[in-house]
């Protein structure tokens, strides 16, 4: 029995070179700087590391994220001091388990957001396929305002003779004494 040769080419690897299009690369930048942030976060709230990020997109337009802050981050990085935060800045109350807390609500709204977009590309799906469907109908099934000419003639036509019908069938009613 022979095996089935795959007919799609499947997720492949993507070369590490310059996107020439402008459009696809602020496209590209866009995902992978949503990613980036997202497991930036993940390894904040995982392993309580502290991390400051700052990328410009192709347009020039700066994007940072930072836990507990890019600033002081920064601080830190610049000063070459390695005592933690935490051990200089002693926090009041719960500000580290609160950062922590919201750290953690931060990955849930985005994992929400992700399902959300899945959603909604699936109702896009949804309306593709019915849009195939109703030129695949019967053109008196199809909303008026979707119609060509040709087929809001044959509808008036079509309401035409209904009419004559229904007017006929009422005056016969009429003659036999039905009440209407």
């Amino acid at each position: 029995m022979m095996s089935k040769k795959k007919e799609t080419m499947g997720r492949q690897r993507i070369p590490m070179v310059r996107i020439k299009k402008e459009t696809h690369r602020q496209v590209t930048f866009s995902k992978r700087r949503a990613g980036l942030f997202k497991k930036a976060s993940e390894l904040c709230t995982l392993c309580g590391a502290e991390v400051g990020i700052i990328v410009y997109s192709p347009a020039k337009k700066p994007f940072s994220f930072g836990h507990p802050s890019v600033e002081s981050v920064l601080d830190r990085y610049l000063s070459r001091n390695n005592l933690s935060i935490t051990q200089t800045e002693k926090p009041q109350g719960n500000a580290a388990a609160s950062s922590s807390v919201l750290n953690v609500e931060l990955t849930q709204i985005v994992s929400q957001l992700e399902e959300e977009k899945k959603k909604g590309q699936a109702m896009a799906e949804m309306r593709r396929a019915n849009a195939v469907r109703w030129s695949m109908t019967n053109w008196w099934e199809r909303p008026v305002e979707e119609m060509n000419m040709i087929q809001l003639r044959e509808m008036k036509s079509a309401l035409e003779e209904l009419w004559k019908i229904v007017v006929s069938e009422t005056s016969t009613a009429r003659q036999l004494g039905l009440r209407m």
